[in-house]
């Protein structure tokens, strides 16, 4: 109910307003004093009816309903215009004189004949018509109270809810600028290190095979300068200008990773269809990931890579032989796998990473082609 009443749908006010007409019609039928004149029932039957509209008139409706305490007494439709009124207003002196009025006409009969009576013990019932003039006055302001302590509590929690927004936007920004400065001090100036060095072992050394590890580890570490460079201008910018974006990855740049993995790799690809953006990214960074490995763990050995589709999916595998020289441990924390997985998921697809029979290691992302 509570839900109902605060969707916004005009219907639940709409069910309120009938329930206190039928809550007045029913005071009508049972306490109302006999009348012989029809337009005394007309007016009854008006200020029962002026309820519906009490929400956009509610003083009109007010004095709709007064006629009806001359001829009841005690009037509950006049009690529930009474109390939309102060629901309405903080006019004090409005709803002391509504109050009066109220009071005044309920303890004065109006009959027949045109003519007004006063009870001998008036004051009495004044006192009497006051109580639950009074009830209805203080009832609206009530009301009226906890709405505006409802709509101040409101704009105090999006004041909140803003603030905390602010902050939290200051210190993201505040870390992606200490990110930046260490991306940039520290990882920045050990890349540009190993391709100065690589470029003087190129020159210096004679041997073929050495030339041609000294080429890879230099052309590995300007692209990854390059990378690098944009990933400190975006972590600088924080969100809050624009930032030109480097070309995403396709299927069309594999070729060049695996010539440029560091590894002895071979590439084989069959009939492909149309694949969007987000599939070759994810094919990308998995082929990516997969030589990164095993240039890591399996130095030496000989690594396939196949991309095809099959049975409806669209299959990136990526297979390494047993490595043929000593490994060299080096730190890892899997987070690259648990992202390649992660990707698999959104796409609806499904990733493997395992070691296989021989010694070797497999990667496979297999997601759908439509």
């Amino acid at each position: 109910m509570r839900a109902w009443r605060h969707s916004g749908s005009r219907w639940p006010a709409v069910a309120a307003d009938a329930g206190l007409v039928a809550v007045a019609a029913a005071d009508l039928w049972f306490n109302h004093l006999p009348v012989e004149a029809w337009w005394d029932h007309v007016v009854l039957a008006v200020g029962v009816l002026a309820l519906m509209l009490r929400r956009r008139h509610p003083l009109a409706v007010f004095a709709a309903t007064l006629p009806m305490p001359l001829l009841m007494g005690q009037s509950a439709a006049s009690l529930i215009a009474l109390f939309t009124v102060a629901c309405a207003t903080r006019n004090r002196w409005l709803l002391t004189g509504c109050a009066l009025v109220y009071a005044l006409f309920s303890i004065t009969t109006w009959w027949g004949d045109g003519s007004l009576r006063f009870d001998s013990s008036w004051l009495v019932w004044g006192a009497y018509a006051l109580a639950p003039a009074g009830a209805a006055v203080f009832l609206g302001q009530l009301v009226q109270t906890k709405r505006e302590l409802s709509r101040r509590l409101e704009e105090i929690s999006e004041v909140r809810e803003h603030e905390q927004a602010l902050a939290a936007q200051k210190v993201l920004a505040q870390e992606r600028a200490h990110l930046a400065r260490e991306m940039h001090d520290v990882v920045s100036h050990q890349v540009s290190l190993i391709a100065v060095r690589a470029g003087a072992l190129q020159v210096s050394t004679r041997e073929p095979i050495a030339q041609d590890a000294a080429d890879t580890i230099q052309t590995l570490a300007a692209r990854t300068l390059d990378e690098l460079r944009h990933m400190v201008g975006v972590l600088r910018a924080g969100g809050g200008g624009e930032v030109g974006l480097a070309p995403q990855p396709t299927l069309a740049g594999l070729g060049e990773l695996v010539r440029g993995a560091g590894v002895e790799a071979e590439l084989h690809t069959g009939p492909l269809p149309d694949l969007s953006p987000p599939v070759q990214r994810a094919i990308y960074r998995t082929v990516q990931e997969a030589l990164t490995n095993a240039r890591k763990h399996a130095p030496g050995a000989a690594v396939r890579v196949r991309v095809a589709e099959e049975d409806g999916a669209v299959l990136a595998e990526v297979m390494n032989t047993p490595p043929t020289r000593a490994v060299v441990p080096l730190p890892s924390a899997k987070h690259g796998l648990i992202g390649l997985e992660q990707r698999a998921e959104l796409l609806r697809g499904t990733f493997e990473a395992a070691p296989t029979a021989d010694g070797g290691w497999r990667v496979a992302l297999r997601v759908p082609s439509n």
